[in-house]
């Protein structure tokens, strides 16, 4: 498996930590020891220090959340995961029968996927649908021949991507997703703001990334800025610690917005302008 698919074994890693604490859990992910093999637990021990078992904790959670809050409304039953991963959600959240979930991502890392929730017995809640795509290049055809229906809402999931990207990869994936979206459908990313990018603090992690051939690229001081020139309009931006967003479980004290120099990360769920 190549690098990127090296960053999905280690959060799945991560999530299996959150799910094994004895209490006062986020999530549950009883499938990720499994998806996590056979580097995800090196790696987050390489990489794991500060806070990023809690992030990870809290951004699944936000992500989570936003899942079953909009698909509860019952406007949006169609659901695209945007390098999917090793992500588990479609055996582990209750979703509604109308669910439609499409993991978009490398056919190698699918495959592999596949392989192993088979190996486990795992059964998905909702009609899943694998897409093999290099999302580097024009992959919505390969989505609408898989099924996904441009016509209808979609809730576009985008977790643990945008910072591996440049800001003109980052701009065109969410271009991307605006102009394959129907009216009133949504969007949950999560990005960082440019300090952190630069931070002492951060050093370490960042160096070891980009050893690994995964660097991070992105961030912006001003999402809702950032998402408005894309065609998104943010509707939530919290960050780690907040109300809604890990509050009591983020080790650290949130930082007024207007504070400068601050390292942020911004946990977002916008909708199409």
């Amino acid at each position: 498996m190549d690098a990127v698919s090296y960053t999905a074994q280690w959060t799945a890693a991560a999530r299996a930590v959150e799910t094994e604490r004895e209490d006062g859990w986020l999530i549950r992910d009883e499938l990720a020891r499994e998806l996590a093999a056979p580097r995800g637990f090196d790696l987050l021990d390489k990489y794991g220090g500060g806070g990023l078992l809690p992030y990870i904790a809290i951004r699944t959670r936000f992500f989570d959340d936003t899942v079953t809050d909009v698909l509860g409304t019952g406007e949006i039953s169609q659901v695209v995961l945007i390098a999917a991963g090793m992500d588990a959600r479609v055996f582990r959240l209750p979703w509604p029968d109308s669910a439609v979930v499409y993991e978009v991502d490398h056919g190698p890392l699918l495959a592999e996927k596949r392989a192993r929730l088979a190996r486990l017995g795992a059964a998905p809640k909702a009609k899943r649908v694998e897409v093999a795509a290099d999302l580097a290049g024009d992959w919505v055809p390969a989505l609408v021949d898989a099924g996904f229906d441009r016509d209808r809402p979609t809730l576009w999931v985008a977790e643990g991507l945008l910072f591996f990207l440049s800001e003109e990869q980052a701009t065109g994936l969410l271009r991307t997703l605006a102009a394959a979206s129907a009216r009133k459908s949504g969007l949950a990313v999560d990005m960082v703001n440019r300090t952190l990018l630069r931070s002492p603090i951060s050093r370490g992690f960042l160096d070891a990334l980009a050893e690994d051939g995964t660097p991070w690229l992105f961030g912006t001081d001003e999402p809702e800025a950032f998402l408005a020139g894309t065609g998104w309009q943010s509707t939530q931006v919290a960050e780690p610690g907040q109300q809604g967003a890990g509050e009591g479980r983020w080790p650290y004290p949130v930082q007024p917005r207007e504070r400068r120099g601050a390292s942020r990360s911004w946990l977002v769920r916008a909708e199409l302008r």
